[in-house]
């Protein structure tokens, strides 16, 4: 049985990476900044997403595999955020709804 340290790891170059780790200096921006950028990565991962499924369509040189992980992916990052979104709003009445 192989062990998980010897199994081999292909990157795709056809998929772009979606996030790049910020400097220390730099991860001190606001909520506001958090959640637009949350927000652009799932754009990036749908149009991604979107793409790869157009090129397996019209015949192009992709490995179908690829098609779905992007698929998946971008579709998992959008519940992530409809789920985020759901609780923010949950929040947001609990203190709509205090009295003060």
């Amino acid at each position: 049985m192989n062990t998980i340290s010897s199994l081999p790891i292909s990157t795709s170059a056809s998929l772009p990476p979606t996030s790049v780790v910020k400097p220390q200096s730099e991860q001190a921006g606001s909520f506001k900044d958090l959640l637009l950028d949350s927000i652009q990565d799932v754009n990036s991962m749908q149009q991604q997403a979107d793409h790869a499924v157009e090129t397996l369509m019209t015949g192009g040189e992709i490995n179908p595999a690829e098609v779905l992980t992007a698929v998946q992916k971008a579709d998992l990052a959008f519940r992530l955020m409809m789920q985020m979104r759901n609780k923010m709003m949950q929040v947001y009445q609990e203190v709509k709804d205090i009295r003060v």
